[in-house]
């Protein structure tokens, strides 16, 4: 059985924003028992990403250390047709993910206690974007 969802989410800039609700519930409505579920974002700005849920100073954390090695409006880039943060955010999302795959058992997302799914925008401003969730399973 395979089951499709494409999800969308307002993001008001630069930071992580939780979804793993939204994703459950794209494989609770899946009705796959046991399977995968495969998260992919359609866009090259942004990313996805799982990791703490619990304490948000881990997300800042990553965002610093990613601030770091990819800085906004470095004059070696080319590209900035849309400001400063434009190569930037495309070189994070290089260096992050635009996909995740999750195991599916009873039904569920089996992630761990601390686990979470997390939609990274890498662009300093509002943006909207699509994350299609695909569940694969029996």
């Amino acid at each position: 059985m395979t089951h499709q969802v494409t999800l969308e989410f307002a993001t008001p800039g630069r930071g992580t924003r939780n979804i793993t609700d939204e994703v459950a519930r794209a494989v609770a409505s899946s009705q796959v028992r046991t399977g995968l579920a495969h998260v992919f974002v359609q866009h090259t700005s942004c990313s996805l990403t799982i990791t703490e849920n619990a304490d948000p100073d881990v997300r800042r954390d990553l965002e610093t250390i990613l601030s770091r090695l990819v800085p906004d409006g470095d004059p070696a880039y080319r590209h900035d047709l849309e400001g400063p943060d434009d190569m930037a955010a495309h070189a994070r999302q290089v260096l992050t993910a635009t996909s995740i795959s999750v195991p599916v058992g009873d039904g569920r997302l089996l992630l761990g206690t601390w686990q979470g799914i997390f939609l990274w925008e890498h662009r300093t401003g509002a943006q909207r974007r699509r994350v299609v969730v695909t569940v694969l399973g029996g």
